[in-house]
């Protein structure tokens, strides 16, 4: 008969195959989110650094009214990057203090205020380029008005095909913007015999060669924003005046459709991209900035002259294709681009969604030059500033802040 054990020992066994557990187990790695999508808060006291990262999503969120200080925007109407239609402030648009009382709130986490002396420095002896149309260009005077906060040495830039820009000496950092409407060549070509009746001349798009104001710096910036997308409508190129697709010099037959076009350009432009732009510069391609107008288009009397944001049940009423309204185009435009980026080393920035609730944030009829409305209609396609294109900077710098 085997001898009994003490009453205390299975106890005692067992309490060590459960720290020997709890040991093992500690020491296995953990996972982290992905850098795309993620923030890291780093809190420092007298004794120790703790580091919390956690996953969010800037691109889904609301909007909530915010009156505190904190909602103040970082620059005036005297910054000497501002476009005179986008100086709301200066044009005595109305509600501007409400306006600028919105804050972007992402649905999982809090989306910090751009630091400007922050970001200059965590771009020190880099450059930022901007090439696309003139929402892209909105985006940049925010961007320049803000970062002027911490350098007010800085000074305005046109080289190497900028259309605007600014150097930041204190940092040693540009941030400029190439104008480049569809990203591809284009010129315009007087009516020719051969060309159809009606027709006053052509638009020649080259879809295999980029336009000249940026074909030329690839290897210029360490960071490159790219859009395109306002300019691919009949408003812009009817039947009269078209754009005529060529490739390898040829026209391509048989003809292209508008949105052929734009696919076919858009699939071109990121091949140009991936081969000549370095891998070690960081791209993006920013989303369509929707537009809001209302009861028409911007020369069909169209207009936005709206005091607050749109609820969120009311965004598909005025954005989804299914519903055929003057603001359709930017979600079919949207989806294409996602098509043609999936794969590449491109990321995208989507600041449509955050937008489409802001009908409310648009120059309007508040353009700062007299006759401008009788003659190009309301805008309600560009951001007063300061405005809405603040918070696209802040989720850019949120953006940067993670990726370098």
């Amino acid at each position: 008969m085997p001898p009994k054990l003490p009453p205390a020992l299975p106890f005692l066994i067992l309490l060590s195959f459960l720290f020997f557990y709890l040991y093992s187990t500690s020491l296995l790695p953990h996972s982290s989110p992905s850098s795309a999508t993620t923030t890291t808060t780093t809190t420092t006291t007298t004794t120790t650094t703790k580091t919390r990262t956690t996953s969010c999503n800037f691109f889904k969120g609301n909007w909530i009214l915010d009156r505190t200080k904190s909602a103040k925007p970082l620059y005036d109407e005297s910054c000497p990057f501002h476009r005179n239609a986008w100086n709301c402030l200066r044009n005595h648009r109305e509600n501007m203090g409400l306006i600028n009382s919105w804050r972007w709130v992402p649905k999982d986490c809090e989306l910090p205020k751009i630091d400007p002396e922050r970001f200059l420095e965590l771009m020190r002896n880099r450059n930022i380029g901007l090439v696309g149309d003139s929402l892209n260009e909105n985006f940049l005077v925010s961007f320049l008005c803000i970062l002027r906060v911490a350098d007010g040495s800085a000074k305005k830039w046109k080289r190497k095909g900028a259309w605007r820009g600014a150097y930041f000496p204190k940092f040693n950092v540009t941030v400029s913007y190439h104008r480049a409407v569809l990203l591809a060549k284009y010129e315009w070509q007087p009516k020719q015999p051969t060309m159809n009746d009606g027709q006053k001349g052509i638009y020649r798009v080259d879809v295999d060669i980029p336009a000249e104001d940026w074909a030329t710096i690839t290897d210029y910036y360490d960071v490159l924003i790219f859009n395109t997308g306002h300019w691919w409508g009949y408003d812009k190129f009817p039947k009269e005046t078209p754009l005529v697709f060529y490739r390898a010099g040829q026209p391509i037959l048989p003809p292209l459709g508008l949105f052929d076009g734009f696919k076919v350009v858009l699939e071109s432009m990121v091949s140009y991209i991936e081969r000549e732009i370095p891998h070690k510069t960081l791209k993006f391609w920013r989303l369509q900035s929707p537009r809001h107008f209302y009861g028409g288009d911007w020369n069909q009397n169209g207009s936005c002259l709206l005091n607050e944001p749109l609820k969120e049940h009311e965004l598909d009423l005025w954005f989804d294709p299914s519903n055929n309204g003057v603001n359709k185009e930017a979600r079919k435009i949207n989806h294409m681009i996602e098509e043609t980026l999936q794969g590449t080393d491109i990321r995208l920035l989507d600041l449509t969604h955050l937008s489409e609730f802001r009908a409310d944030a648009h120059p309007a009829i508040w353009l700062g030059k007299k006759d401008a409305v009788a003659i190009w209609g309301q805008d309600c396609m560009h951001w007063c500033l300061p405005g809405v294109p603040d918070t696209w900077v802040d989720i850019f710098s949120g953006l940067m802040h993670n990726s370098l």
